[in-house]
């Protein structure tokens, strides 16, 4: 890698972020096992445990009623996303201070790019020490970062002395450091894909990087390639601090399975102007409406349609979803989710040229 190519990027990840922040604000809770999400008997989830709940084996999109067997003395907390948005923001302009080079994934990680940026500071490890307490100074809360050149590999490192942690990959210990890396670290190897590899008798970087990329591409397709270069150590993927919003949407998982016609199409109804209002709330419109059914046997499935001209208003997506939900669901069948989407949003530049399609990471989906 030349000097010129080379990058100085930060990833920093709160530690159990929701939870720690109602800890924060209840000292009661201190040193107890606390989960916010949906309470034990609901069909809610697990939003974000403390570690104290981590160490029975309680995790972020779990079940609630799964997390309460596993440990029934823990506290469950409703969560309150706008305190969240709030104590985010507080934490986001901590990082604007250093850089303007800066890619919020969700509430409570971001990317930062401080190649350009180090100012007055000797390096980019001293920044994230910087960050981290500035953190703690004004919002009580610990963060972990990792350090290193690029996107992929800061990731992994700021998981590696979690909770209140950090850990540097420096540029002459990559080579070493992703040989003996397990391959499910890498994004996008799930446990499926995870399974084929060891299978195959790959079960480190270090493994993949001697495999021709020929074979790795009729294994796996297009992802092949990527895997290789992952398994090596390379992202070229930039920092981008502007990253546009593609959806908007609003769901319910209901208390219990309902298939009562006149039932779901009042909520179809609920839904969509829910829906309106927050397309409203963003100062965004679109033009394409995607349903999402959830049948009580757990199958999901989405159905969309498009209209010609971006819109925001209620009464013509509940139309399109009535007309999407009576083609996707039979009469009698029992529901425990529906949600409604809007797409293609106004905010999209126009397409100049086709784009290389992108790999969808697991860390970009918002939970914690």
């Amino acid at each position: 890698m030349s000097s010129e190519k080379l990058r100085r990027i930060i990833h920093v990840d709160m530690d159990a972020f929701y939870a720690s922040v109602e800890v924060r604000d209840r000292p009661d809770l201190h040193g107890k096992p606390v989960i916010v999400g949906g309470p034990p008997g609901s069909r809610g989830v697990v939003a974000s445990a403390s570690y104290e709940a981590r160490k029975f084996g309680v995790r972020s999109a779990m079940p609630s009623g799964t997390a309460f067997r596993l440990c029934p003395g823990a506290v469950f907390i409703h969560p309150d996303f706008a305190k969240y948005q709030d104590v985010s923001g507080q934490i986001h302009e901590v990082f604007l201070r250093y850089t303007p080079l800066v890619e919020p994934v969700s509430l409570d990680e971001a990317y930062l790019d401080v190649t350009d940026h180090l100012g007055n500071w000797p390096s980019a490890t001293e920044i994230a020490r910087a960050i981290r307490a500035g953190i703690r100074a004004e919002t009580s809360l610990t963060a972990s970062a990792g350090v290193a050149p690029n996107k992929f590999l800061a990731k992994i490192a700021s998981d590696e002395k979690k909770p209140d942690g950090l850990f540097v990959i420096r540029p002459q210990d990559v080579a070493a450091f992703v040989y003996q890396l397990p391959l499910g670290k890498i994004p996008g190897i799930g446990k499926a894909t995870q399974a084929k590899l060891e299978g195959l008798g790959w079960r480190t970087c270090g493994d993949l990087q001697v495999v021709p990329v020929e074979r790795l591409t009729q294994v796996f397709g297009g992802r092949g390639g990527y895997f290789h270069k992952m398994a090596l150590g390379q992202d070229d993927r930039a920092v981008q601090p502007h990253r546009l919003r593609k959806s908007v949407g609003i769901e319910d998982t209901f208390a219990e399975d309902h298939s009562d016609p006149a039932w779901l199409q009042a909520k179809l109804r609920e839904l969509a102007q829910r829906l309106e209002t927050r397309l409203r709330k963003s100062g965004l419109k679109g033009r394409t409406l995607t349903l999402k059914v959830r049948f009580s046997d757990f199958r999901t499935i989405t159905r969309s349609r498009s209209v010609e001209a971006c819109t925001d208003e209620a009464k013509v997506w509940l139309p399109i979803a009535q007309e999407l939900f009576s083609a996707s669901v039979k009469p009698g069948q029992a529901l425990r989710l529906l949600g409604l989407s809007v797409a293609h949003l106004d905010n999209e530049p126009e397409p100049s040229a086709p784009e290389t399609p992108q790999l969808a990471f697991p860390w970009a989906a918002g939970a914690e």
